[in-house]
């Protein structure tokens, strides 16, 4: 399965990795906002951490998603736990 995480904290991003490799996931990891993220791909699973995005950088990466069968998840923490229950939400 295949995993963006959009926001986040930044410092966190090798642990975000580490964490999605240990549920069989491969991730990539966007904290800030770059022109590389309106261009992420057809990932499974979208992971968003809306307490540290702006709303542009929101809006870009759901017009990203849209027409494609990418699962969306929302979640206004942005640490591991709330990470790992997102992932044993939708990989089980």
């Amino acid at each position: 399965m295949s995993v963006v995480i959009i926001g986040g904290n930044e410092c966190m991003t090798r642990q975000y990795m580490d964490l999605c490799k240990e549920y069989n996931c491969k991730a990539k990891v966007y904290p800030k906002m770059k022109s590389t993220v309106k261009d992420f791909g057809c990932p499974d699973l979208l992971v968003l951490f809306t307490n540290t995005m702006s709303h542009k950088l929101l809006k870009k990466a759901l017009d990203g998603t849209k027409g494609q069968n990418t699962i969306v998840a929302r979640s206004h923490s942005s640490s591991m736990a709330a990470l790992k229950n997102i992932l044993k939400e939708h990989t089980a």
